[in-house]
């Protein structure tokens, strides 16, 4: 996109425009205030250019006017217009506290904190006259990743401590989506991305709707622009006959409510972009099925007005099972509040209708900054203490839990931003988990030492394993030993007993407070027994862990013995730094490999496309060191490069180098499990092999003295995947060993 120039005339009515948003409330000291910090930012920023080619405090006078629009107090919005100057021009702290106070001074320095890394986006910094934009991003993408990380955990670190602050970096967030066209194609998709993932969930948390819905949209843009290009082209192909079907429904609506004694607001629900397309996704339908859910507000004046309205609506319409949600009664983890009912309307389509009062649509709509309309120093309502407190609790004590940016990030994803379930303790308080919790991740959220020391789980007064998924409405109960220590088993994402970021940490952090001795045998002895049973050799340890960047190989064994690198990442890691790549794997009957071409699977010598065939006797697997022996007319074989039959080969010039290529198939290999006969011992075998898609090629047991042994040859993707079912198989109960047979 070509840049474009702003004149004075223009950059003039932009700040008129942000004088006319700013609410009526406002002085007009206060307004001169705003007035004069603009002059001041405008006089620091001269010269400056934002990468569309506008002089750069375009960009904070729009940041000011999307707060205008939350109706926050002036002070906030003198902070918006002020809050590059420290950052990016001669202006200091001091500067500003002589010419607008403490509080103004106070809340740019906290911005200026979120920001104090180096810039990871060009959008971001300013330029002067005669520099290029996009010389300003030098750093390596791996580095930008981790200093993004870190400022983003500022960000919600900052939470705690003035949430204006936070809520300035979501406007500055939003005008630098608004103008993201400008930057090159990775750095739109990255930024975007990150906005989905982090920002959208944020303004979300704290209830600000609209601010939600744009990064949203906005976002989608760029991360799915071909998807986001078809659902706004189909939308705009009904528009009319949409808004003329909407307004003849909220006529009868009007009229049905007012027959009943009913006053209420009636007025359509816009549908946006990425909305429709999470619910096309989600629940599995077409853009033509989502379309038709057509949706009405209605706003009333008081709670029990809410409940006549909806009696009336249920009257009148069938209504449909399983729409009804009573938000009132049970707010959202974000504190909104709202009826939620879908009906069958006259034409015998579904007609989705939300029902809520004038001040909890504020609330809705503006979330966290509902608190500062229409006045500005009204006390706090109990609704914004509640956010407040709640933001706090859970961020400081991550700022004692968690300190890698990495580890923060994506305990914000999935602790922060998922879904709630809310289970009650034996005493009948309620917990509040992020959704797919499991009883240990309970138990870390009842107490660290419930949570080391935890055995089992009763839930609603029955047993359960400790994997099983807490739901709404759970009654939990933690069973616990009188000492001892978590479990190495709980860290590995493949079983799935501990799902929130918080139990992980306090986890790893147990066991990096035990005796590195102790870690460096733990971690010795998992990474042997996990090579052993996957049949991988002669693997280079020092090697290893240098691709880690540690020192030395107790290093890495010490991260492995402590939880800080699951065994599935270096499993992953060996592949890497192989000579071959990482494998995708060639598909091949269970009994009898047939011929295929190696082009899509195998390399030889560089070459492509020639006849491959792999050894029965060793069953080769992505992942294992290869080698090939040309044979008399039916291709090179591919063998282990430890295969006892390869090894006894005579004619060593027939033997040639190959590597793995890339395919996204399967391919066999067989597995051997040794186990304690129960019933129901192969039935829970078979499920996981059904849930992590291991297709079963031949499966046979043999059952001595109530000892089984079974042999079964899958289909798998790769080592990892691999590694991930038989860790799984480990964990049944009664089972002694599995691993991979290499005969």
């Amino acid at each position: 996109m070509i840049g474009r120039t702003i004149g004075t005339e223009e950059l003039g009515m932009k700040i008129e425009s942000l004088m006319e948003r700013l609410p009526q409330s406002y002085t007009l000291v206060e307004r001169e205030l705003i007035m004069r910090a603009y002059r001041f930012a405008e006089e620091a920023h001269r010269g400056q250019k934002r990468a569309s080619g506008e002089p750069y405090i375009t960009h904070c006078v729009e940041v000011a006017a999307i707060l205008a629009e939350l109706q926050v107090p002036p002070v906030m919005i003198m902070a918006a217009l002020l809050h590059d100057t420290v950052e990016d021009t001669h202006i200091t702290l001091d500067d500003l506290r002589r010419e607008f106070g403490d509080e103004v001074a106070h809340l740019v320095d906290g911005v200026t904190k979120l920001s104090n890394l180096p810039r990871i986006s060009a959008d971001e910094k300013p330029t002067r006259e005669g520099e290029n934009p996009a010389e300003i991003s030098t750093y390596p993408r791996p580095k930008r990743a981790d200093l993004t990380n870190e400022t983003l955990r500022k960000v919600f670190l900052a939470m705690g401590d003035d949430i204006r602050i936070v809520l300035i970096k979501l406007a500055d967030r939003l005008h630098n989506m608004r103008t993201l066209g400008y930057l090159p194609e990775e750095e739109r998709r990255r930024i975007a991305q990150q906005t989905l993932d982090i920002f959208a969930p944020l303004a979300n948390r704290l209830g600000i709707w609209q601010i939600k819905w744009e990064l949203e949209d906005l976002a989608f843009r760029y991360v799915n622009p071909e998807k986001y290009r078809e659902i706004a082209e189909k939308l705009a192909e009904r528009r009319e006959d949409r808004e003329r079907e909407i307004q003849q429904i909220i006529a009868r609506l009007k009229k049905v409510l007012e027959e009943n004694g009913i006053k209420a607001e009636v007025t359509g629900r816009p549908k946006h972009i990425y909305s429709i397309y999470r619910k096309m996704v989600d629940r599995g339908k077409t853009f033509d099925m989502v379309r038709d859910l057509r949706g009405v507000r209605l706003l009333v004046e008081d709670k029990a007005t809410c409940y006549a309205a909806l009696g009336v609506i249920h009257g009148h319409w069938r209504p449909i099972p399983q729409e009804f949600d009573d938000y009132i009664a049970a707010p959202k983890d974000n504190f909104y509040q709202s009826l939620h009912t879908a009906v069958i309307y006259d034409d015998g389509k579904p007609l989705e209708v939300q029902i809520r009062t004038y001040e909890m649509h504020q609330n809705a709509e503006y979330g966290i900054a509902a608190h500062w309309r229409y006045k500005e120093r009204s006390p706090r309502d109990e609704l914004y203490e509640q956010r407040i407190n709640w933001l706090r609790k859970t961020l400081s004590e991550w700022r004692q839990e968690v300190m890698d940016a990495q580890e923060f990030v994506d305990g914000l994803k999935s602790d922060i931003f998922q879904d709630r379930v809310y289970v009650f303790t034996p005493r009948g308080d309620i917990v509040d988990l992020p959704a797919g919790s499991t009883p240990i991740d309970f138990a870390y959220y009842i107490h660290t030492e419930i949570g080391h020391r935890c055995r089992g789980a009763k839930v609603n007064g029955k047993l359960v394993s400790l994997d099983y998924t807490l739901k709404t409405g759970d009654q939990v109960e933690i069973l616990t030993a009188k000492q001892g220590g978590p479990s190495r088993d709980w860290l590995n994402p493949a079983l799935g007993l501990v799902k929130t970021q918080r139990a992980i940490s306090k986890i790893r952090a147990w066991f990096k407070h035990q005796d590195r001795e102790q870690n460096v045998h733990q971690g010795r002895a998992m990474l042997e027994k996990e090579l052993t049973r996957l049949g991988i050799k002669d693997v280079d340890i020092e090697k290893l862990a240098q691709s880690f960047e540690f020192r030395s190989a107790d290093d890495l064994y010490v991260a492995i013995g402590c939880g800080d690198i699951p065994l599935g990442r270096v499993i992953n890691r060996i592949s890497d730094i192989s000579p071959k790549k990482d494998p995708l794997l060639v598909q091949a009957p269970a009994r009898e490999p047939k011929p295929t071409e190696g082009g899509a699977e195998i390399s030889v010598l560089g070459v492509k496309g020639l006849l491959i065939n792999f050894a029965r006797c060793c069953k080769p697997l992505p992942g294992d060191e290869i080698m090939g022996y040309i044979t008399r007319g039916r291709g090179v074989t591919i063998h282990r490069r430890d295969c006892p039959n390869f090894l006894r080969i005579q004619e060593r010039e027939r033997i040639v180098k190959v590597t793995w290529g890339e395919t996204q198939r399967t391919y066999p290999v067989t597995i051997e499990i040794k186990a304690y006969d129960r019933q129901g011992l192969l039935s829970d075998i078979s499920k996981i092999f059904g849930d992590e898609k291991a297709n079963v090629l031949n499966l046979s047991t043999r059952v001595t003295h109530n000892l089984a042994s079974i042999r079964a040859i899958i289909e798998i993707k790769d080592i990892v995947h691999l590694s991930r079912v038989l860790n799984r198989i480990e964990n049944l109960p009664n089972i002694m060993e599995a691993r991979r047979l290499i005969e």
